[in-house]
């Protein structure tokens, strides 16, 4: 889509609820510049709710303007998913970000990837492992992508840094916000030599449910993700379930089994992930082709059955839903129920209350 510039990119991106397969749906039938021009009414003919259609009437252009002149100013890429700068792999994932903004080596975009995450109360031993890993996937001349996050993000930015450079952090924040505020110097040094990408507006501070949201990207960027240290209820968990839903290799490093940090890990393990001890494990499940920097990855399979044909849905009303209650009445098991009930909320098909869920009315 060459001629959706900027501004109707970042105009798209900030309305609520509006999705990469409905902008793909709404492109087969106008050109996307064109939906700005269009009435309300006219947007609902072409099959959009009031809600998206009010939206799309009332963008404060002068607003986005703003947007636009501090992006340039303080040296931040806007790359939208037409972009031929967008990251391959992560075009494919479901609810893919319209947009990344980007601070540093945007090039890293393209190169192969494996993310590094994990707990952020790791253990000495942890960290170390995470950082030598990083160090040693950067040798074999892989992008080490992570969360920027105390504890095994930060260690894995670290070996990355200490190597090449070479490493990616996706924000939970704005692009410019650092966060958290002891990571000020590798933040800095994340810039000056790896890359730093959010699909938050900048100026955008920490809120609890973007973190969940940012891991996707995590995994979407990568061929894999590395769980170091990880608690059973935690984000890598929730990083390593995307993963698995993208169709993404599983690696969990084993520890101790007195050790709390290790049963994330090790639930993994039992679920099938691959046991690894080494960076060797991690190549040679990557098809990773060194001698010349490309790499080959079998298409990712996507889930394309309707949203209305889903279990979850079908089975949650406007009344609050406890995952309990959806576990017993989809036959599903709870983390593959917690992980879909994510990605409906990433889509405003449902919302998070106080003790479950409730479907979100559809305009």
């Amino acid at each position: 889509m060459k001629n959706l510039s900027i501004l109707h990119s970042l105009a798209l991106h900030t309305c609520k609820g509006l999705g990469i397969a409905t902008i793909d749906a709404l492109q087969m039938k106008c050109d996307l510049p064109s939906l700005f021009k269009l009435s309300s009414k006219e947007l609902k003919q072409l099959g959009l709710n009031e809600v998206l259609a009010e939206q799309l009437c009332n963008i404060d252009w002068g607003y986005l303007q703003r947007v636009e002149a501090h992006c340039q100013a303080q040296d931040i890429a806007i790359i939208s998913y037409f972009d031929t700068r967008y990251p391959t792999l992560l075009r494919e994932i479901a609810s893919a970000p319209l947009i990344l903004f980007c601070k540093g080596n945007t090039a890293l975009l393209t190169e192969p990837q494996i993310a590094v995450v994990g707990s952020r109360s790791a253990t000495a031993t942890g960290l170390e492992i995470a950082s030598d890993f990083a160090y040693r996937l950067n040798s074999a001349g892989l992008t080490v992508t992570s969360g920027l996050a105390r504890g095994i993000d930060g260690a894995a930015h670290k070996g990355a840094l200490a190597h090449n450079g070479a490493t990616i952090a996706v924000l939970g924040t704005g692009v410019d916000i650092i966060y958290p505020k002891r990571h000020n110097l590798l933040y800095q040094q994340v810039y000056e030599r790896g890359l730093l990408i959010s699909e938050f507006l900048p100026g955008c501070g920490p809120q609890a449910n973007h973190f969940p949201r940012r891991n996707r990207i995590i995994s979407g960027l990568s061929l894999g993700v590395v769980l170091v240290e990880a608690e059973i209820k935690s984000g890598s968990l929730i990083t390593a379930r995307y993963a698995l839903e993208q169709n993404r290799e599983v690696f969990a490093v084993p520890g101790s089994i007195k050790n709390p940090l290790a049963q994330g890990c090790h639930y993994l393990l039992k679920q099938g992930a691959k046991l690894t001890e080494c960076v060797e494990d991690i190549i040679e499940d990557v098809s990773f082709l060194s001698q010349n920097g490309l790499y080959s990855i079998e298409s990712v399979i996507k889930n394309d059955s309707p949203q209305e044909d889903c279990p979850i849905l079908q089975n949650l009303g406007f009344e609050v839903t406890s995952i309990d209650t959806l576990t017993q009445r989809t036959q599903w098991p709870v983390d593959r129920v917690t992980a879909r009930l994510l990605d409906l909320e990433l889509e405003d098909k449902v919302e998070r209350v106080l003790d479950g869920y409730i479907k979100l009315a559809r305009g």
